[in-house]
Order: structure tokens, then sequence, then C-alpha cells
């Protein structure tokens, strides 16, 4: 039987590479969005979240995999603390940690049924205090701790794992810097990173398929992409 994944924020960056990725590998991919698509839905609403994972049970009556892929931030350097409003905060949370645990919500009992597992998509950001705002780095570190409780809770039956990326250029990083300034944050990166290398958003895809497919006694585990950024910086 041909399994079926969900992806969050899977029509751009990481989430369109790791979509692609498992459809490769013969997997249904389900690519929720705000934008038009098929699945379409914002996680930070629990609403579209339950509406999304009962659509794919409809369509193909299973869940074997989730990943939260989708994520939001604002550009402020740390040091201007009058940069974030508690707006701006509240915001970022939503998206990046209250979404996933409503979308894991929606799924558990989908997820239990098929012994299935998720992929949470964090950020080296959240051990180093690092990436585009204090906020940011806050939701993602948010997001490991919430994985580790998760993986506690829905084990033995759903495995819960974390890829934490490095720099990645996508779309986000070209619209906050243009071509040049992001070309220039990747060439950054690399020069500090043990493998003089930033990772691309197919190496993320790449490790979150393994960890669904092949790591099937692995849970609560942080699996960093990011070219050794996370041993390379002083914390």
């Amino acid at each position: 039987m041909t399994k079926v994944a969900i992806v969050t924020g899977g029509t751009s960056g990481m989430g369109e590479a790791t979509v692609k990725e498992l459809g490769k590998r013969g997997w249904h991919v389900a690519a929720m969005a705000r934008s038009k698509t098929e699945f379409r839905g914002d996680v930070a609403e629990d609403a579209d979240c339950r509406r999304v994972a009962k659509a794919v049970l409809e369509k193909w009556g299973r869940i074997d995999a989730l990943v939260n892929s989708a994520g939001t931030t604002k550009f402020v350097a740390h040091a201007n603390l009058e940069g974030l409003s508690a707006d701006d905060i509240l915001g970022i949370f939503r998206v990046n940690f209250v979404g996933p645990f409503q979308m894991i919500r929606a799924c558990a009992a989908a997820l239990k049924a098929s012994r299935g597992c998720v992929v949470n998509v964090s950020s080296v950001a959240s051990i180093l205090g690092t990436g585009s705002s204090i906020a940011y780095a806050a939701s993602k570190a948010a997001l490991d701790t919430m994985s580790f409780s998760l993986a506690r809770a829905l084990g033995p039956e759903v495995r819960v794992n974390i890829v934490a990326p490095g720099y990645v250029k996508t779309p986000w990083q070209v619209a906050a810097h243009g071509a040049e300034g992001a070309a220039e944050h990747e060439r950054r990166f690399a020069e500090r990173a043990p493998l003089k290398a930033a990772p691309e958003a197919h190496d993320v895809a790449e490790a979150i398929a393994w960890l669904i497919e092949g790591g099937r006694r692995i849970t609560g585990e942080i699996i960093y992409v990011d070219g050794g950024m996370h041993i390379a910086s002083p914390r």
C-alpha cells in the first residue's frame, strides 16, 4: 500500500523539496500551504489543521508521516529590542510552535494507527540563539522542546524527530535580502561551517526522508543539517 505524508509549507523552499523527494520515493504527498493548493490551510488555525487532516484521510485513507515545515519570521537585528512587538512575537510563535502542535494533534490518531512518524523542521538557531530574530530562535527552541515531550507522549506508536538546518537560501531569504544579499549570507555561513558549505533545500529534504523511512528506532532526536555550524560557533 502506498504511504501518505502531509508536508506543511509544502509549496516553497524546504517544504517543496521534501514534497518532491517523497514523491520520487513513491509516496502520496499532500502539500499544505496558505497559497492555492488542493490542501490549502494555515497551520496557525486549528480548524484548518483538522480540515486538511480529514481531507487527506478521505482521499487516501491513512497518514504515515507528517512534516511540519511551515514557518515564519520577522528579520530584526538581535540588538534592536524595539524591533519586535508583542504581536510580532506571538505571530511567529503561532506559526512556528502552535502550528506544528495543532497539526500533530489533528493527525495523531491516524499516525498511531499507521505507526507513523513526525519530523519537525527547526533550526540551528534554536541552540545558537542566532537567525533572523530573537523571536524566531526562541520559537524554534520551543519547537525542539515540544518535540521531545511528544516523542515520549506519542510513543511507541509514533516517532517524533527534528531536522535542524543551518542557513538555507530559500525564497524567504531572497525576499528579505535580495539575491545578492542572500548569496552573501550563504557565503559567510559557509566560511564558518566546518564543511565549508551551506546546506541546500534538497539536503534537508533527504534528511527528512531518511528519518521517515529509515530511522525506525530513532525518536526524540535532532539531526543538524548545517555543515557542522552547531559545533563551529561559541555558545
